[in-house]
């Protein structure tokens, strides 16, 4: 099975020339997909003198659309069965990078697989909420809800985490040992614009948390049956208040 490897990128022209070129180096069987969301620097023109030496599909948007409409437009275009995220802001990038994304895919052990780097440690405590560019899964998997994740941005890794969980989709966690990532006060450079930053892309994480509070329900209800009797009584009760809670901050909202 071949991958179609789509990086999406914004802004990123210190760093995207070697990614795209690591990617195609590394990978010379898999389909390289580089979506640019309507960067304003000078992407565009690294593109175009890295097209002609390498083999990549390159395609600009009109205009920033969010990462979430990127990531669909890469899958709309790809031409492979297995969809490989990638990062278009890392370093010291590696063969066994994408060979363990990989790997669980194609031998059917694992429906999506994550990489955080290895210097992420909350996903081994609340695996829930990893944020990471860097994942695979089955075009056929995605391609029923491309509709409605385009219009999402920021919030797109905790959807199809969401979503995955409530289909109990079968994911799996990989350590990408050495891949750098920056983080977002090292790219802002200053702490104020980050925060203005870390803040935006919070609430879009929480929208797409509230706004898809049932695919929670459901993956609830994954979990009760398949639980012993006091284990459902005790989960639907908690489940019951959550739902109250939530229904009463609509309710709210609405006033």
């Amino acid at each position: 099975m071949k991958a179609s490897i789509i990086i999406c990128t914004y802004n990123e022209e210190k760093t995207i020339a070697d990614v795209v070129m690591a990617c195609c180096k590394l990978n010379p069987e898999h389909e390289i997909i580089v979506v640019d969301d309507g960067s304003t620097d000078n992407t565009e023109n690294i593109m175009d003198e890295l097209s002609p030496k390498y083999s990549i599909s390159y395609e600009r948007l009109e205009k920033n659309r969010g990462k979430s409409w990127a990531m669909a437009r890469g899958v709309e275009i790809s031409e492979n069965d297995i969809i490989l995220f990638f990062d278009a802001d890392v370093s010291n990038i590696k063969k066994e990078h994408f060979d363990e994304l990989l790997k669980p895919i194609i031998d059917n052990s694992a429906d999506m697989v994550l990489g955080p780097p290895d210097t992420l440690l909350d996903y081994r405590i609340h695996p829930f909420t990893p944020l990471t560019g860097e994942r695979a899964l089955l075009k056929k998997d995605i391609l029923p809800i491309l509709d409605e994740i385009r219009d999402i941005r920021f919030g797109i890794e905790t959807f199809l985490n969401l979503y995955y969980q409530a289909k109990g989709k079968r994911i799996k966690y990989v350590l990408m040992k050495g891949l750098k990532h920056p983080s977002t006060y090292e790219k802002a450079g200053s702490v104020s614009v980050a925060t203005i930053k870390y803040l935006k892309e919070g609430i879009e994480i929480a929208e797409t948390i509230f706004n898809n509070y049932d695919l929670i329900n459901q993956r609830v209800e994954l979990l009760i049956s398949k639980s012993n009797n006091t284990a459902k009584n005790k989960i639907h009760s908690l489940q019951n208040a959550i739902n109250s809670k939530m229904q009463d901050m609509k309710d709210n909202l609405k006033i």
